[in-house]
């Protein structure tokens, strides 16, 4: 009889290894499932699991479920999500810009296109 690896004795041989269920991964799952939707709509190639943990490593675990009803109470998940975790649209100056245009809708700046009448040529 041939000699068996120890790991045999320890965990039998139909046992498999236990996958670890986390909070976390299971917010990833769903962003994945969202963004891979509209990827394949788009022509784009689905995103990984590590890439998504990747996107979402510097976002605390209960920010996520934020992000989450955020995304879902938009009309384009992805666009929003996408648009959410871009850091620059989170700079002081971007929140004052967002706190002005939601006080006064009205007041937003109109910018006229210039053409080369506008200068009497």
């Amino acid at each position: 009889m041939p000699m068996q690896h120890i790991k045999m004795h320890i965990t039998g041989p139909g046992d498999r290894k236990k996958e670890r269920v986390t909070e976390r991964g299971e917010m990833l799952k769903f962003f994945l499932e969202k963004i891979n939707r509209t990827r394949k709509e788009d022509g784009w190639p689905p995103m990984t699991m590590g890439r998504m943990a990747k996107t979402l490593e510097g976002v605390p675990t209960k920010d996520l479920y934020y992000l989450k009803s955020v995304c879902d109470q938009a009309g384009n998940f992805s666009k929003k999500f996408w648009w959410e975790i871009n850091p620059k649209n989170h700079t002081p100056e971007k929140i004052k810009e967002r706190e002005f245009e939601q006080k006064f809708p009205s007041k937003k700046i109109k910018r006229k296109k210039v053409t080369e009448t506008d200068y009497g040529a």
